[in-house]
């Protein structure tokens, strides 16, 4: 991959981590607001617990994306991004550009996919 390239993706992955940062930080923000809330009946409590436990699941979901961007942005750093760690051949181009994350190829992606059914 040449270095323009891996400039271009870094700069996306830490784009993303910026946003997925304060996305989290916002959550916490908006979780800690519904506390502070004075509740009038149980249908009160009960739709803002359920938008808790929605916020919750938005930010754990995002916590583990912000894993795989660190481990792709280390992978930038250490020569090794943009190489499918089960077949070890280039992920291409284009998928990268929709998950710049992506640690598998498509074809070694859909074999993991059909052995977790």
């Amino acid at each position: 991959m040449r270095d323009s390239d891996l400039k271009y993706f870094e700069d996306l992955l830490v784009e993303r981590k910026t946003q997925i940062k304060k996305n989290i930080d916002d959550a916490a923000k908006e979780i800690e607001s519904l506390k502070d809330d004075d509740v009038g009946d149980e249908a009160d409590h009960a739709s803002i617990s359920t938008d808790r436990m929605i916020e919750q699941a938005i930010s754990a979901q995002q916590r583990r994306e912000l894993g795989e961007i660190d481990f792709s942005l280390s992978k930038i750093k250490s020569g090794g991004y943009g190489i499918c760690e089960m077949c070890e051949e280039d992920i291409s181009f284009q998928r990268l550009k929709v998950k710049p994350y992506a640690k598998y190829c498509i074809v070694c992606r859909e074999i993991i996919e059909k052995q977790n059914k």
